[in-house]
């Protein structure tokens, strides 16, 4: 079905859902799309109730309203002039990063705690698939019985089997390590323009990538900070409610305080992930007042992020660059932002967003291991 502006939500209803899980999955959708305003979720919930028929007489919205209530998803408080008002709990901010992970990686076959494979191979407890001799000082628990046994029977014969040391094989597998991963979320104005929301869908993986590291790599850091003329970390639980400014795009700034963050880290595997759809336009001066260009690519502006990737890559931090525009010109602005760092960038619609930057993250071909 589709709304009035453009939202999408399929008809689908699983025999086995109660109405109120049928409308909780469409309420965490629209409260995703309103910034956490329950009061608009809810009227655009009415609005497709009478175009869809998603209640009848026995369960209307306002039963709805009751049960998340008594489920603890809002909480009812009363201000200075008497009004109630309903906001949302932690178990619905919760809710909304899982229905946000479900979504965009739900083909994730869950697998137990995993850590990050590394480019080079050695001794770890993922298997690579490939083989090599045994050497003085492996591991016994890395011998592959099939390959020395078969080894065995090529070199020896069947009639007179025996085990050399010559025979064994070792299976090699990946180094793992921990990962400290600061993600940047552009709220310039820009994401809401030509007629396209760019900041839900990048809200939305904030959100999936959050709780996925949270669940799958719970020994992993995610950070997250957003840029417009100024940049600002923002909680986890607070991802639901961002919204847009009337903002330029400071990406130096961004950039300057994700490698802050990530300074306080102690592990040696740090990456910096970058959504944006507009170029850098922005800078802060040292006097406190603003250089602004809206105009085409200003050198000045421009000059100073190749800069800062250049720190970054002296610090050893990769930038991944996901990109939302397909103008030329900002393509080849991040193509040598991208060469300054020796980083990575994707230049990708919204569809896919969320699908690159998860395998990006398990790849992880950049990670540095001491």
């Amino acid at each position: 079905m589709k709304s009035k502006e453009g939202f999408i939500f399929k008809k689908f209803e699983a025999e086995s859902q109660s109405p109120f899980d049928r409308l909780f999955d469409i309420f965490k959708e629209l409260i995703t799309h309103t910034s956490g305003d329950f009061d608009e979720a809810i009227n655009w919930l009415k609005e497709l109730d009478k175009e869809y028929n998603l209640t009848n007489e026995d369960y209307t919205i306002e039963d709805f309203i009751e049960e998340l209530k008594e489920k603890g998803y809002v909480k009812e408080e009363i201000d200075a002039n008497g009004d109630g008002n309903i906001s949302l709990t932690a178990k619905t901010e919760q809710a909304i990063r899982q229905q946000a992970l479900n979504q965009i990686f739900g083909k994730i076959k869950k697998n137990g705690i995993g850590n990050h494979k590394s480019n080079k191979q050695g001794q770890g407890d993922e298997h690579t698939g490939d083989f090599r001799a045994f050497q003085f000082g492996d591991s016994i628990e890395k011998i592959s019985v099939t390959e020395s046994l078969k080894n065995a029977h090529i070199n020896h014969g069947i009639n007179d089997f025996k085990l050399s040391e010559n025979d064994l094989v070792i299976e090699e597998s990946y180094h793992k390590s921990q990962m400290s991963t600061v993600l940047m979320v552009d709220i310039s104005h820009s994401m809401i323009l030509y007629g396209e929301d760019r900041i839900t869908p990048a809200k939305k993986v904030a959100m999936a990538l959050s709780e996925f590291i949270k669940t799958r790599y719970p020994k992993d850091s995610i950070d997250i900070l957003v840029f417009g003329n100024d940049a600002w970390p923002i909680a986890i639980k607070d991802l639901p409610y961002l919204k847009v400014g009337p903002y330029h795009t400071n990406t130096v700034a961004g950039l300057s305080l994700a490698m802050d963050m990530l300074r306080r880290k102690r592990n040696t595997n740090k990456q910096i992930f970058m959504i944006t759809d507009g170029k850098p336009s922005c800078l802060r001066l040292k006097d406190g007042r603003y250089y602004k260009n809206s105009n085409g690519l200003d050198p000045y502006i421009t000059n100073q992020c190749y800069a800062m990737a250049q720190q970054a890559r002296r610090l050893h931090i990769p930038i991944t660059t996901f990109m939302i525009a397909q103008d030329p010109y900002l393509m080849e602005f991040v193509k040598k932002f991208t060469e300054a760092n020796k980083g990575k960038a994707f230049f990708t619609g919204l569809e896919n967003l969320g699908e690159m930057i998860f395998e990006d993250y398990e790849t992880n071909r950049k990670k540095r291991i001491n």
